[in-house]
């Protein structure tokens, strides 16, 4: 696989995790393969609205930096599967971390209850102070 569309990455650990993941889609891809091998189509049915370039695109990345491998078997069709390796594996703790983190986060859509106070609509949006 050519890598020339690859770029080096940064020395600073933080730097090489966002240029490693970054772009749309990235990390919910990865999300997508923590349980396991899954077929592209699979992939695509899981994540709703990426387009078959955007998939491609990431899962060839992931495969040059290491993170997943690309098993093609000779099968009429032919069947490829995406998996995290070991590395990828890695990611969980990661992605676990941000979903904790994101918890946490509070939605400035709701009361802090759940409820949404409907500030997108003009006739429920609260008026600007005078």
């Amino acid at each position: 696989m050519d890598h020339a569309d690859i770029p080096a990455l940064p020395e600073c650990g933080v730097a090489r995790f966002l240029a490693v993941l970054e772009g749309s889609w990235a990390t919910l891809v990865v999300r997508e393969l923590l349980p396991g091998k899954r077929r592209f189509t699979d992939l695509r049915a899981a994540l709703p609205g990426i387009s078959p370039h955007t998939l491609t695109s990431r899962l060839r990345r992931f495969e040059a930096y290491g993170i997943v491998t690309r098993s093609v078997h000779a099968e009429v069709p032919p069947r490829v599967e995406y998996e995290l390796t070991p590395l990828g594996q890695k990611l969980r703790t990661v992605l676990d971390a941000m979903a904790e983190w994101a918890g946490d986060v509070p939605d400035p859509h709701t009361d802090g209850t759940g409820e949404d106070q409907g500030h997108d609509d003009p006739a429920t949006r609260p008026s600007p102070a005078p």
